[in-house]
């Protein structure tokens, strides 16, 4: 993550194709260790790729999965097992304590809830 964050960083800051030693220089800039082979295996799968486009397939992907929030009752429901059953209590105490704080609200709103 912290290749991809230095290759976008270097990106914004005007360069169009940022290079390996582009890279180094924002790592050694916030003293974060400089992995070779992580900038070697980025560079090699962004090459021939506009990154604008690489970022809008991403997020259709990310647009196609789930958010997760029918996953705990599905693994409930099918015997999921002590894992599953413990995180029931703590989505239904979560779930009292939020309709609880929105209701403290008087019939006012708040802009810095």
């Amino acid at each position: 993550m912290k290749v991809i964050a230095a290759f976008l960083l270097a990106k914004l800051a005007g360069t169009e194709k940022p290079t390996k030693n582009d890279l180094k220089t924002i790592f050694d800039s916030v003293g974060a260790e400089f992995d070779e082979a992580k900038v070697d295996l980025l560079f090699s799968l962004v090459k021939d790729h506009d990154v604008a486009e690489l970022i809008a397939a991403g997020r259709e992907k990310m647009g196609a999965l789930s958010s997760g929030g029918g996953a705990v009752a599905m693994v409930a429901g099918a015997g999921g097992g002590e894992e599953a059953k413990a995180a029931e209590p703590e989505a239904e105490a979560k779930k009292v304590e939020e309709e609880k704080e929105e209701s403290d609200d008087g019939g006012m709103m708040s802009l810095f809830d």
